[in-house]
């Protein structure tokens, strides 16, 4: 074996261990990459903006939209109902722009609820009391902590969680 076919090999390991790590680490929850399409949808951005951040499609499984759009009459205490065309229009945008790291088999209807953002959000290093804040109100509310959430951006080092 040549030295640079070592390096290889050792790189080609390396970046496997990594993969998998990440996998393991989120028990097969993880958000997709990119988390928002180079193209958006107007619909989209419209119906769901109007009452909170119009959530990034690559945060969930195709699955877990479905489950969402399906249920827009009952969504979170709220009639969130749409037109028929544009229901279907909204609910393809979504599960074509889904998560395409998801191997998990769930299909949490909230983001709050998938293993990813349980690890990134854990007690030990956000405050409970935080998510109460009147600046941050719930952890459904990125928007407050994740300032370019609104563009799919979740970089650790870019949050600033408001007083």
């Amino acid at each position: 074996m040549t030295f640079s076919t070592f390096w290889r090999l050792a790189a080609t390991a390396a970046l496997a261990t990594i993969a998998f790590t990440a996998h393991a680490k989120y028990n097969g929850e993880d958000r997709g990459k990119p988390v928002m399409p180079a193209q958006s949808n107007a619909q989209w951005a419209a119906e769901c903006g109007s009452c909170h951040l119009a959530f990034p499609p690559g945060l969930l499984p195709a699955a877990s939209w479905k489950k969402v759009m399906t249920g827009l009459d009952k969504h979170f205490d709220t009639d969130a109902s749409l037109s028929p065309a544009d229901n279907q229009a909204i609910t393809d945008y979504l599960v074509k722009h889904a998560s395409n790291r998801w191997t998990a088999n769930t299909a949490p209807i909230k983001i709050t609820d998938g293993e990813w953002f349980k690890t990134k959000h854990r007690a030990s290093e956000i405050d409970p009391a935080v998510w109460k804040r009147a600046s941050v109100k719930s952890p459904s509310n990125c928007i407050a902590c994740h300032r370019a959430a609104d563009k799919g951006e979740f970089d650790d080092d870019t949050v600033r969680i408001p007083k």
